[in-house]
C-alpha cells in the first residue's frame, strides 16, 4: 500500500469539511491518505521530500497518528482525531452523561434521537468519547472492539 501525502488543495478541502461539521479552522500538519478512506496527520519534523525519499528505500505502511476516515462527502474523526483537534472542535459536539458514556464506550449505539443527521463528537464532561453518526433513531458506535471497556 502506497502513502499519498495529500496537496494543499486536497488539504484545504478537508480543512474545509472539518470547518462545516465541526467548526475546525485548522490541520496542524500533513495528512497522509491510506487506501480509498483513511487519513493519517502526520505532525513530525520530516519534510515531504524527505518521507519520499525513505519511500525508496524502505517499505513505509503508515506515518502519523490515525485521524479520520472519509465516507461518502463527511469525515468521521478518530478518538485520536477528535483528542488532536479538541481545542478546535466548537459544534455537533453531543454531551453524554454517565450511563450513556459507559454504554458508549462498551462500544453499544445509543438508542438517543438528538434532532440532528450525521457525524456527531461525543463528550462525557470534560472527556471527548469519539464520533459517531447521528439518525433520526440512535447513534451508531465506531470505537474499535479492542478500545472499548470490558463488560462486568
Amino acid at each position: 500500500m502506497t502513502l499519498r501525502i495529500l496537496n494543499t488543495k486536497e488539504k484545504a478541502e478537508i480543512q474545509e469539511k472539518l470547518r462545516e461539521q465541526f467548526g475546525i479552522e485548522e490541520i496542524p500538519g500533513l495528512l497522509i491518505q491510506t487506501g480509498e478512506e483513511r487519513i493519517f496527520l502526520f505532525t513530525g519534523n520530516l519534510e515531504e521530500k524527505e518521507i519520499r525519499r525513505l519511500e525508496k528505500t524502505a517499505v513505509i505502511e503508515k506515518i502519523g497518528v490515525y485521524f479520520a476516515t472519509l465516507v461518502n462527502n463527511e469525515i468521521r474523526l478518530s478518538i485520536e482525531g477528535t483528542h488532536i483537534l479538541k481545542n478546535q472542535i466548537k459544534k455537533n459536539i453531543f454531551e453524554l452523561n454517565k450511563e450513556q458514556a459507559e454504554e458508549w464506550m462498551k462500544g453499544r449505539e445509543l438508542n438517543i434521537k438528538i434532532g440532528k443527521k450525521g457525524f456527531i463528537i461525543l463528550k462525557h464532561g470534560d472527556d471527548l468519547l469519539g464520533c459517531g453518526k447521528a439518525s433520526e433513531e440512535k447513534i451508531t458506535n465506531f470505537i474499535p472492539k479492542m478500545r472499548r471497556l470490558k463488560e462486568k
